[in-house]
């Protein structure tokens, strides 16, 4: 006969309660931003790595949810690509952060010695600023604002120096190529003007007749778009999606007949994966899952440049909202949210009565009421004839 081994039952432990709407909420909202993290980790791993010419992708593949990349045509001004199995608000981001959140160097601050051109010193140092400036390497400059020193450095500047005098009959044009790049830069790229023009002489900023003179020195700094439009790394930056219009997001102004009044583009909706057919069902559920981006440069950085510290950009941002919610505590996975929260989480509006005036001068105490705030009747002015008396 066999013998039963003793059943010894686990030590009874404390309930956990039930989690809130707020915190459940709060979790998937982790969840997804982490999700897009990891998309945005890997997108920029792809951009890295060299493509084979024998690779070729399919464009109507759009099984597997794996995010990838097909250049249409790329170049050192525009780069043309698609971006597949994207989800349109992360596309939409990462065009908002490649137009205002990507760091550059531009003229900010000119101190004018001498200037007797027929142009006012402000107009001037308005041309001055929105010259581009190359930017790469622009990380190994310091914000202004993150800087000890007072004004300007080599660490946190680049300083430029313009100086001509026209001694000649003829009129002389004064370029960006005569601004002087001083020593003490941390690389020999950032700060140079850009010059693309076949002349060399990159963009005009004054023009001096006889006996007239310039001389003007221009610190240049680290910046974002977002500040200045001068810090702006490209000229513009098309984005598209559904060019047939197949999911009915436009909606055609035309006078006759839109096809005929609206031009279309055969090649883009080919890669989109063709048009609609007439006898076609509409997809309600449908969303846009291929994107069109269109990137041009002012010169300061490469159009891959701007893609791949637009990723990066935007991945810093997303790390920060993450931290930011998890707090010093576990995060999502874990019960302890020490950064922000909902108001009903974790007990909140019900673990102890909300005075409703609680101030950090002073307790629970303000200047309308003080501790007897149910009186109403004191004001930073005196009493006045509401409250402090028997109610109504």
């Amino acid at each position: 006969m066999s013998r039963s081994q003793p059943h010894h039952s686990p030590a009874p432990s404390r309930p956990h309660p039930p989690p809130s709407d707020a915190h459940r909420s709060l979790c998937a909202n982790t969840s997804a931003i982490r999700s897009t993290v990891k998309h945005l980790r890997d997108q920029t791993v792809s951009l890295a790595k060299p493509r084979s010419r024998s690779t070729r992708m399919d464009p109507y593949d759009v099984e597997g949810g794996a995010i990838n990349v097909r250049f249409l045509h790329a170049d050192s001004v525009r780069a043309h690509f698609i971006i597949q199995n994207f989800n349109l608000e992360t596309a939409n981001a990462l065009r908002r952060v490649m137009l205002a959140e990507i760091p550059t160097m531009a003229i900010d601050v000119v101190e004018v010695m001498d200037n007797t051109s027929v142009l006012a010193d402000e107009f001037v140092c308005h041309r001055l600023g929105l010259i581009p400036l190359i930017a790469k390497g622009v990380e190994d400059l310091l914000y202004s604002r993150d800087c000890d020193c007072e004004g300007y450095c080599e660490q946190c500047a680049v300083v430029l120096t313009l100086n001509a005098k026209c001694t000649g009959r003829d009129i002389m044009k004064v370029f960006a190529r005569d601004l002087v790049v001083s020593a003490g830069r941390p690389n020999e790229d950032v700060g140079n003007p850009v010059i693309v023009d076949p002349e060399r002489q990159g963009s005009s900023i004054v023009k001096l007749r006889k006996g007239q003179a310039i001389h003007m020195r221009c610190i240049a700094k680290k910046g974002i778009a977002k500040e200045h439009a001068k810090w702006a790394p490209s000229a513009a930056i098309g984005f598209e999606y559904d060019p047939a219009n197949k999911l009915h997001h436009l909606d055609y102004w035309y006078e006759d007949d839109p096809k005929e009044e609206w031009p279309v583009d055969h090649d883009r909706i080919n890669l989109d994966g063709g048009a609609p057919t007439e006898d076609e069902a509409f997809n309600y559920d449908a969303v846009p899952s291929r994107f069109f981006f269109d990137v041009e440069t002012v010169g300061g950085l490469d159009p891959d440049q701007i893609v791949a510290e637009g990723i990066k950009t935007l991945q810093r941002k997303l790390a920060g909202v993450i931290q930011q919610l998890q707090g010093g505590g576990d995060g999502a996975d874990g019960a302890d949210f020490g950064g922000a929260q909902s108001p009903t989480l974790n007990g909140g509006y019900g673990a102890a009565p909300d005075q409703g005036y609680t101030t950090p001068y002073g307790g629970n105490a303000s200047v309308w009421g003080g501790a007897n705030a149910a009186a109403g009747g004191t004001t930073p002015y005196g009493a006045t004839p509401y409250g402090g008396g028997p109610s109504w």
